[in-house]
């Protein structure tokens, strides 16, 4: 009996580790390729606004956590940098600074989802035609699955 306990107790354990490995790795996996960073570069430069995204935010944490610079144009939110990888990530645009998931769900019904975020060393995400850029205030990257903050970064 006591062979069998052990036995479930180490075999638990080993699936367990498996399985949030699997969570934390399988989107690095199956991550399209980032774009060139002369590309982002380029499109940076056509910038309306910038700002930083920074790890040290009350939200952000060992496992979820963004850096680099976000830029926006008209027509493109263009991020060089790195995010944590993870699973299910969206862009918000949100019209008050938040740093952490308390902050961001009572208002998530006034932030305008752009899109998804696929890669984690730089993205662009085209900007719809209708959005004023200028109703907003802050870039914010949101992991839907979990519903957990990865970053945020004040633009205006």
């Amino acid at each position: 009996m006591k062979r069998l306990i052990l036995f479930l107790f180490s075999h638990g354990v080993a699936v367990a580790i498996g399985f949030a490995a699997g969570i934390y790795f399988l989107p690095i996996l199956t991550a399209p390729p980032a774009p060139d960073a002369a590309l982002l570069e380029e499109r940076a430069q056509e910038a309306m606004f910038n700002a930083e995204l920074t790890r040290e935010l009350r939200g952000s944490d060992r496992l979820h956590w963004g850096e680099g610079m976000i830029s926006l144009t008209e027509t493109q939110i263009v991020h060089q940098g790195a995010l944590s990888p993870g699973p299910d990530y969206k862009l918000y645009l949100v019209p008050e600074f938040v740093e952490h998931e308390d902050e961001f769900e009572p208002i998530k019904e006034t932030a305008l989802r752009i899109g998804d975020v696929k890669t984690f060393d730089g993205f662009i995400l085209d900007v719809p035609a209708d959005v004023d850029l200028e109703a907003y205030n802050t870039v914010l990257i949101w992991c839907e699955a979990f519903s957990e903050f990865i970053t945020a970064a004040q633009y205006r």
